[in-house]
Order: structure tokens, then C-alpha cells, then sequence
């Protein structure tokens, strides 16, 4: 196992862009879209300013209603993340969570804050803890981004690296598996792809929540063209809708 540094990742000169996905719900027959997301990145100065937001379908907002927003900032030349937030409305939940990065000396130290507010407006939780990591450490934001930035040409299957991952609640670690190469399927247009696994754990052992697989486009983009990931009934599927 490689445990990843900052200098793997081989690329951070991301351009500009707005990349769009339907978000589809599978379980048995059933193959429904039940929202829509968009991941933007603008560079601004040393940082890459970065954007998910996703919401429901109508039909589907009457089982669980999502408007999520994450916002977070990484340096370009180091791919150190400097803030991370994730604005959160799914069901009647309402939560906000954010770090932000220091790096004194070789340590990344997260400060976080944790709020949730319930169904009547009142705060109901208002916390603040510190995690502290060596190594590269991402988020589930800039996650997506230094995924895009691996080599994946030069290594073979069942190659790994691991990385920290902070949420506003803990500190885990995320283990990316390459699977090899495989055409993916996108309405209608066959792309080739590098297949990859998220693996996240507690302790290294202990899994903390279910795999999700990314498949990325085995170009000079690097485009995350399909994503999955299990839920207690089915499954979702995020399929990019942009031009290929």
C-alpha cells in the first residue's frame, strides 16, 4: 500500500468549468431520476474555488426532500484544502459543518464547526472539535478533485493509495483501489474510463460506510462520467450530462 503525500497527484491546473449530472435511483426494475447535480470549479489567485450542489425531484422530495450545497477552496500548487462547508436540508434536517485547514509544520490540523437546527428553527446541536492528521488530507469535496489528479495510466490494477478524510464530525481514512480500465456507457456513447473504488474506514480495518466506485474518463480531463453508491434500498447512480 502507498501511503499518499501531496506530490501524488500529478495535476492541479484545473481550467474553469461547470460539470452537470443527473442523479438516478435504482432498486429492482425501478430506474428513476430523482435529482440533479452541479460540481463547479473557478480558479482565483493560488486557489481553486469549488461548488456541489444537488437537490431532488419533485416526486422524490415527498420521501426525502435534499438541497445540499458544499463549498470549499484547496491551493492549487500543494492541493491542501483551506476550507470545507457542507450546507446540508435533507428531511426536516437542517446542518451546517466546516473546516478549516491549518498546516504547522508537517501536521494538518481541522477546526470544526457543527450545527443542526430542527424542523421549527431551533439549534439543537452547536459544537466545535479539532482533528489533527499527517499526510494528505482531503474532504468530500476536494476528494473528487484529487481523484481527478492520479496517474492512473502509469499503475496497475489494484493499485491504492490512502489519504485522510475529515468531515466536520471525524477523522477517517480513504483508500482509492484502481480496478483497471473499462468502457463506461453514457447516454448512448461508449467512454472509456478508469474504474476506481472509495474505501472509507475508521482505523484502517473498521469500515466507516459503504464503497462508492467513480468511473473517470481516461483522457486528459479526467472526467468523473459515473458514480455509485449503495443505499439501505437500492442503489444511486450520478451520470454526467455534459459534452463528452
Amino acid at each position: 500500500m502507498l501511503t499518499a503525500t501531496a506530490k501524488t497527484a500529478v495535476r492541479a491546473d484545473f481550467k474553469d468549468e461547470t460539470l452537470t449530472y443527473k442523479v438516478m435511483y435504482k432498486w429492482g426494475l425501478v430506474h428513476k431520476q430523482a435529482g440533479t447535480a452541479t460540481l463547479t470549479a473557478k480558479n482565483h489567485g493560488d486557489l481553486l474555488i469549488t461548488r456541489l450542489t444537488a437537490r431532488s425531484e419533485s416526486w422524490a422530495d415527498r420521501f426525502y426532500r435534499v438541497r445540499d450545497t458544499l463549498n470549499g477552496s484547496i491551493i492549487r500548487e500543494t492541493f491542501r484544502p483551506v476550507y470545507y462547508e457542507k450546507i446540508a436540508r435533507e428531511g426536516s434536517d437542517n446542518k451546517h459543518d466546516r473546516v478549516d485547514y491549518k498546516y504547522p509544520g508537517a501536521k494538518v490540523i481541522g477546526h470544526c464547526t457543527r450545527r443542526a437546527w430542527d424542523e421549527k428553527g431551533k439549534l439543537v446541536r452547536d459544537e466545535k472539535r479539532t482533528l489533527d492528521a499527517y499526510g494528505t488530507t482531503v474532504d468530500m469535496l476536494s476528494a473528487f478533485y484529487y481523484m481527478r489528479s492520479l496517474p492512473y495510466a502509469s499503475w496497475q490494477k489494484n493499485h491504492v493509495v490512502t489519504v485522510n478524510i475529515y468531515s466536520g464530525k471525524r477523522k477517517e481514512l480513504l483508500t482509492i483501489k484502481y480496478l483497471g480500465e473499462k468502457n463506461v456507457k453514457v447516454d448512448n456513447k461508449s467512454i472509456k474510463c478508469y474504474h476506481i473504488t472509495f474505501i472509507f474506514t475508521s482505523d484502517g480495518r473498521t469500515k466507516s460506510s459503504d464503497d462508492m466506485d467513480a468511473w473517470i474518463s481516461a483522457d486528459s480531463r479526467h472526467l468523473p462520467v459515473k458514480l455509485e453508491g449503495k443505499l439501505k434500498v437500492g442503489k444511486v447512480q450520478c451520470l454526467y450530462t455534459g459534452k463528452l
